[in-house]
């Protein structure tokens, strides 16, 4: 009898009716029985309690796959054996792992496994499980936004959660699901408050986050208030008098009058979230600052807002990411709040270190906090900046000066002085930038200054920027009155130029050309006509469009039209002068912080800062409801249980842990809360005890469901210190970091912002005046806020009265300039040393690094990158025996144990190239294989650069004349025109340092080789008319002809 084929679909083997068949190949076994085809029988399996019938079934469902069957219905039945038998492990890791797992599948046909996982996680005795569960929340709801009404349920009761583990993760999945119900967050307000400081720094952003919106939406505004407060006490004030003069007939009055007379108390519970969140200002996290300083700034009274502007120029010593988050958000924190900023101008100082954004940010808060009184040490400052190689940092400067002339008008005609002596600066970028700054200040009082506009109108020649000769046109053709002989000349000159000018300078030809012949047709009439025929037929539509209407706008004809008669009317008009503003004047209306307000524009998911409510809502729905029977009768039995506590922890360090899980406890509790803040309110509450047991009834539980297991235990250790210098203080420590909404504590809080200053320093939390020096001793105290060391320009120390002498430098000169390295930090690109084909999945690259090598300063620095896309590890990498030129040495790199498939390694090597092209050949090495490679470097690789003045420069290339000199004469094309652009080319090319040049079309910079020393100069003679000239003058004539042939290249590509 011989046997079916093991793997038949049909049978596989003969076997007895009934019974499965099992193929003679012991693989198929019994699993690929066709009597298991179905799928029901697998589903009871799979359902039965016996684990040994789930496993066959387990077995049966993944030969199913391996045979291709579609086994997709038994998904959710396979997921609810795995996943849900370990959500009931006795390991709490183990229950989280798995909740994890099934919340990360995106399959919608388990989402009711899902779903009951997640309530079953909310109700879990560990903390980190129900964490988990909050977790899962946003996962569930981005799957299915039906099971919103389900979640929220989850997201309450999680809510309610007092552990600091848990608040944060629920708070987040409140703000994806659910944002708008803050309901939810009433009755849970002062607890996430006092839970505020015991809670992970992610977890601290987002509440501070929601908190704000919050209290957006149910308190009032203390900005506005307080000035309603001050105009509503003035006029209670003289109306006083009033009524004493005027006898009892005004009394009336004056009663109706009062309720809108009715001083402005902060709600308690605002006041208890701007305490517990400040002591989060000296967190180790960029992030929890900046959260807590927006929301300072959009919820504090404009008094206490000042607290925020230490931390944050605390966090300019951070990355420069960090940097440039907190930059951008003093920058629009500085226009509104200007004076908070003020005392620390020197931490916003530029050093030659940062980044350009950081310069213009920072350069944005320096004319932000200009004011009459530091704008000598601002314009001394920004003098300095001109002088920057980095010439967008130079533009921004200028522009800088010219808001500062703007804001401060006993500065402007100094710093128009200023802006027109950088007009004889021979960096055309420097002068195109301050024509436009100067046309703006002329605007202002354009009369007095018809020399200056004289003085521009010279400059069509030189400048060939097309937004300065724009600019300079428009200021010739708006005050062509004030320079009557020279305007028709310089249209004379535009229109011989017209056909080769920029779009932008061709439309103010036209405007000028118009103005002129409206004002003086007699000299322009001509040219006028010549400038719109030419025009008439641009390549650009919109210079067609306005030649034909100014012709027939200004030029009289039978039909024209009635605009005609008012055309000078239309060109001449008194036009307003600009107003320089701030590019961050606007952002405020996102909140501080945001990814929005970085981007200043909105991203997707933000939420909106809510408006100020005009009445604030019924602060009630923040009161958490307790038995009556925990609350204490009168103020003598809350005394009495405060002596024990005194007792028993007066040579502690801070107030004892509070227990609010327990009913038994909250009695216990709520002493504990009164006792801590009892002494630094006692005469408060001496003097107010009849008003305080009134209240005492609505407000005695409030403090009794806000605390958490754990936190003040936390806050002893950190108060312990400063407690231990100040020996009264730790009472009022306790009462700013435990539960501060005890009845006691909000009635005395209402009355001393009532009453006078002292009774409220009384109570103001620990940075405040009326605690000691001693106490403010923190991360925030740093007084390092002045620039290093490596700032080139300190402040004189005694100051000019004459602002025109501090601006009298701001023209570039020679002898000041410091030349820096202008080559780029890598030479050429990456280039191959090796490809992945012939190196069997191992791909090598290289780069000249253009650092000085460590072990010896002759080598030139090589970084070799590796990169495996193998399948298996590679082992052993090191260089083999090299095979060198006589004089050429190479410093190997260590050897590379292993590389994990898809991993990359960088490593450096040293090479002695002996001042020669030579290729250095030298074999890679692994335990299996060597491959034979070679690096060849470009001549420009084999210097470095050196810094000479022009007069050395001078002295050295005298003596390198003759057979060690090389010219050779280019043409440069016009897009090699601009200083930037010839510098770039010629250091990307060769490794050489700039040297200062007096001439404006003359280039130099000069090198040395790297093994024998000898001097490499180059000089570039770009004269605007005919061919540049390059002159390289070196001992080493080889290296100095390749180096002309690269340089030629690069520049004329």
């Amino acid at each position: 009898m011989s046997a079916a084929p093991a793997y038949n679909e049909d049978k596989g083997g003969s076997a007895g009716p009934g019974e499965p068949e099992y193929g003679h190949d012991p693989a198929s076994g019994g699993i690929f029985s066709s009597d298991y085809k179905r799928h029901d029988d697998l589903k009871a399996m799979l359902d039965t309690n016996k684990d040994s019938l789930k496993l066959e079934a387990m077995k049966r469902i993944v030969a199913m796959i391996a045979r291709g069957k579609n086994a997709s219905d038994l998904f959710p039945a396979v997921v609810k054996n795995v996943a849900c038998k370990n959500i009931e492990d006795p390991n709490q890791l183990i229950r989280a792992s798995a909740l994890r797992v099934l919340s990360s599948i995106r399959v919608p046909i388990i989402v009711p496994i899902m779903m009951l996982a997640i309530k079953e996680a909310a109700s879990d005795m560990s903390p980190y499980v129900r964490k988990t569960a909050a977790h899962a929340i946003p996962k569930l709801y981005s799957l299915d936004s039906d099971q919103k009404d389900q979640l929220i349920e989850v997201i309450e009761k999680l809510l309610a959660d007092k552990t600091t583990l848990v608040a944060g993760s629920v708070v987040m999945a409140f703000e994806e699901v659910c944002p708008e119900r803050i309901d939810l967050i009433h009755k849970n307000y002062r607890k996430l408050c006092n839970l505020l400081i015991d809670v992970e720094e992610w977890g601290q952003v987002v509440i501070i986050s929601m908190l704000t919106r919050y209290a957006r939406t149910q308190f009032l505004s203390p900005t506005q208030n307080e000035s309603l407060l001050e105009e509503n006490s003035e006029k209670a004030f003289y109306g006083s008098e009033e009524d004493e003069a005027k006898g009892p007939g005004s009394e009336e009055a004056a009663s109706t009058a009062l309720p809108a007379r009715k001083p402005y108390v902060m709600d308690p519970d605002h006041r208890l979230l701007l305490r517990n969140t400040k002591p989060l200002l000296q967190s180790r996290s960029a992030a929890v600052v900046m959260a807590v300083a927006q929301l300072y700034f959009h919820l504090a009274p404009k008094a206490e807002v000042g607290v925020i502007a230490k931390a944050l120029v605390r966090l300019l010593r951070s990355h420069s990411e960090v940097q440039y988050v907190v930059l951008q958000n003093v920058a629009t924190m500085s226009i509104k709040r200007r004076g908070m900023f003020e005392p620390y101008l020197k931490s916003f100082y530029i050093r030659s270190t940062d980044p350009t954004q950081i310069k213009i940010l920072k350069l944005e808060v320096l004319t932000n906090l200009a004011n009459e009184t530091n704008i000598p040490t601002v314009l001394r400052e920004f003098q300095t900046y001109i002088r920057s190689m980095d010439k967008d940092f130079v533009a921004a400067t200028i522009q800088a000066i010219g808001r500062c002339a703007t804001n401060i008008g006993r500065v402007r005609d100094t710093c128009l002085n200023g802006l027109v002596q950088l007009l004889s600066n021979r960096d055309e970028l420097v002068v195109a930038e301050s024509v436009v700054v100067i046309k703006k200040l002329l605007q202002m009082q354009p009369a007095q200054h018809g020399e200056i506009i004289k003085h521009l109108a010279k400059l069509t020649d030189n400048i060939q920027v097309p937004m300065a000769r724009a600019s300079i046109l428009w200021l010739i053709g708006e005050y062509c009155e004030h320079v009557p002989r020279i305007a028709p000349d310089v249209l004379r000159k535009m229109a011989k130029s017209f056909t080769a000018e920029e779009d932008i300078v061709k439309l103010q030809v036209i405007n000028l050309a118009a103005k002129l012949y409206l004002t003086n047709s007699k000299q322009t009439k001509l040219l006028t006509q010549y400038v719109l025929s030419l025009a008439k037929y641009d390549q650009n539509y919109d210079i067609r469009d306005r030649a034909r209407f100014t012709r027939q706008l200004i030029v009289p004809s039978e039909q024209g039209g009635a605009l005609s008669r008012h055309a000078k009317k239309l060109f001449l008009a008194p036009k307003p002068a600009p107003v320089l503003e701030s590019s961050f004047k606007d952002r405020d209306h996102f909140q501080l912080g945001s990814l929005s307000h970085l981007l200043n524009a909105k991203a997707t998911g933000y939420q909106e800062l809510p408006d100020w409510p005009e009445e604030a809502p019924d602060p009630s729905v923040r009161n958490v409801e307790v038995p009556e029977w925990t609350k204490c009768s009168n103020r003598e039995k809350r005394k009495e249980k405060e002596k024990p506590f005194y007792s028993d922890s007066e040579g502690e360090s801070g107030p004892t842990e509070s227990a609010d899980s327990d009913p038994e406890s909250e009695s216990e509790s709520e002493s504990k809360s009164s006792s801590e803040s009892g002494s630094g309110e006692s005469s408060s509450e001496s003097d107010n005890e009849d008003q305080d047991e009134d209240e005492e009834k609505g407000r005695s539980s409030e403090s009794e469901q806000s605390e958490e297991e754990g936190k003040k235990k936390k806050m002893k250790k950190r108060k312990k210190v400063p407690e231990g210098q100040e020996g009264g203080l730790s009472s009022d420590e306790g009462s700013d970091s435990s539960s501060s909404s005890s009845e006691s504590e909000m009635t005395s809080e209402t009355e001393e912002e009532q009453v006078e200053p002292a009774s409220w320093r009384k109570k103001t939390p620990p940075s405040s005046k009326s605690v000691p020096a001693a106490k403010e001793v923190s991360l925030l105290d740093l007084e390092d806020f002045t620039p290093p060391s490596v700032q080139p320009v300190s402040p004189p120390t005694v100051v000019s009265t004459s602002l025109a002498a501090d601006l009298e430098g701001l023209t570039l000169t020679d002898t000041p300039l410091v030349p820096s390295l202008l080559s780029p930090v890598l030479g050429a690109g990456r280039q191959e040393l090796l490809h992945r084909v012939a190196g069997e999945g191992l791909a090598v690259d290289y780069t000249f690094s253009r650092q000085p090598f460590s072990g010896d300063p002759h080598m030139v620095s090589v970084h070799i990158h590796f990169s495996n896309s193998s399948d298996s590890s590679i082992k052993g990498l090191h260089v083999g025996t090299p095979k060198l030129p006589p004089g050429i040495s190479i410093q190997e790199f260590p050897e590379i144990e292993s590389l994990a498939p898809g991993e990359s390694a960088t490593v450096v090597m040293g090479i002695n190239f002996c001042d020669s092209t030579q290729a250095a050949n030298f074999q890679l090495c692994t335990q299996t294989r060597q491959f034979y490679v070679s690096i060849q470097p470009p001549v420009g690789e084999l210097m470095a650069p050196v810094f000479l003045s022009e007069n050395e420069f001078k002295k050295e290339q005298a003596k390198l004349t003759g057979m060690n000199e090389i010219a050779e004469k280019l043409t440069l094309p016009d897009t090699c025109r601009s200083d930037h652009v010839v510098v770039q080319k010629v250091t990307a090319t060769a490794n050489l340092g700039r040297v200062p040049c007096g001439t404006s079309d003359e280039y130099r910079f000069a090198g040395r080789t790297l093994t024998s020393g000898s001097l490499v100069l180059l000089t570039l003679d770009a004269r605007p008319t005919g061919a540049a000239q390059l002159t390289v003058n070196s001992e080493k004539m080889v290296i100095g002809t390749m180096l002309v042939k690269d340089v030629v290249q690069a520049l004329t590509q």
